[in-house]
């Protein structure tokens, strides 16, 4: 239970949350509060209403309805009692507090020059918990592995929100930072020096520069610092051999992604899409997709509240994107039915998600592989190579 989190809330949103079932605080997701709305949770890929004494209820008449005073209290120690700091923040939507959690708001925006410059009257606030999950990446990695480098191929992480990209991320970095590769045959590797680019410091979760999440031995970290200036940063100064980054999607992504790999660092990245037919109607990623910037895709979905992850090739991606030229898919409703296609793999701690990737009818055909056959060359190849 995120106790540092929970003290930043006034005593009567506090109370309620606290009061809920032990069960089911260690599945906790999300918790939005609304002003003079009725209290939600979302947890193991449910949601409910919860009631002033913290039990929960399908009923929203019967729910706690937090006051503005509570709310205008909570936006206070969010901001550290100033708007100002996080003027950034609140033109993205969002601030992210100590552990990671990143908390979403919403009201009314302030507009300078038909941008939005900040946001002004808050009355949601969606907090997303923030957890680590040791060991998820274990079924995961192995099939991420080139041979002959001794490290990992180009991946990108595709899902829909809230489906576990970022804690999977993360501990992939962990693994490839200690060199815990999960597979026989790379026993004999060491680690890789692993540059992560935390733009919205969730990943580490840092406190004055430090990782207060596991990153392994290898890991450095720039904390809040756009993906794009971040990686070339990361380039030049810290010499990575493999760098993380969450979220890419704008052209300046695809620009210092494309350096990175040029330079010989090996990149593992998450995109928010359905599925890969998502991926190729957006132009940024369709552009890395047929510059052949990645040369795996994983894709993560839910399937009866469990996470599950599959893995396409760069060569079927490619004979995909040709033969779904011009179809879209499109995300289904958190209480859909569970439409997610055979998972290849399933990692034991994955991070519980909110609803299926890809919609009934729109599932990939690509069957399941098993583990590769990972042999060592006869000459090992040099560390960072």
């Amino acid at each position: 239970m995120p106790l540092q989190l929970f003290a930043m809330f006034p005593a009567d949103l506090r109370t309620a949350i606290e009061h809920l079932p032990a069960s089911l605080l260690e599945t906790l997701e999300e918790i939005r509060i609304r002003e003079e709305r009725p209290l939600e949770i979302g947890y193991g890929g449910r949601f409910a209403f919860v009631r002033p004494d913290g039990t929960t209820t399908d009923d929203p008449r019967a729910a706690y309805r937090p006051g503005r005073e509570t709310c205008r209290t909570l936006l206070e120690r969010v901001t550290n009692h100033s708007l100002y700091a996080v003027e950034e923040e609140l033109r993205r939507g969002f601030v992210t507090v100590a552990g990671g959690h990143r908390i979403g708001l919403a009201g009314r925006t302030v507009l300078e020059g038909g941008a939005v410059r900040h946001l002004r009257d808050i009355a949601s606030f969606n907090v997303r918990i923030a957890r680590a999950r040791t060991g998820c990446a274990a079924e995961l990695l192995p099939h991420l592995l080139d041979p002959q480098a001794r490290t990992v191929r180009h991946a990108l992480i595709v899902s829909a929100p809230q489906q576990g990209k970022t804690t999977m991320l993360r501990d992939l970095a962990r693994a490839i930072s200690a060199g815990q590769w999960y597979h026989p045959a790379a026993s004999g590797w060491g680690g890789r020096k692993v540059g992560i680019v935390d733009e919205r410091s969730e990943i580490a979760a840092c406190e004055r520069g430090v990782p207060t999440f596991d990153l392994g031995p290898r890991s450095d970290v720039l904390d809040a610092c756009p993906k794009a200036e971040g990686l070339m940063m990361l380039v030049r100064s810290m010499s990575p051999e493999v760098v993380v980054v969450d979220e890419i999607g704008r052209p300046e992504d695809a620009y210092a992604l494309t350096e990175a790999l040029h330079a010989g660092v090996r990149v593992l990245a998450t995109a928010h899409a359905v599925d890969l037919a998502d991926v190729f109607a957006r132009p940024v990623l369709a552009q890395l997709a047929q510059e052949g910037m990645f040369s795996a895709y994983v894709l993560l979905s839910r399937s009866q509240g469990r996470v599950m992850h599959r893995i396409v090739s760069a060569e079927e991606a490619a004979d995909l994107r040709t033969r779904q030229a011009g179809r879209r898919t499109w995300a289904a409703p958190r209480d859909a039915p569970d439409a997610a296609p055979t998972p290849q793999a399933r990692s034991p701690n994955a991070a519980e998600a909110d609803g299926p990737v890809e919609a009934a009818g729109a599932r990939l055909s690509i069957k399941p592989r098993p583990l590769p056959v990972i042999r060592s060359p006869s000459t090992p190849a040099k560390e960072g190579t």
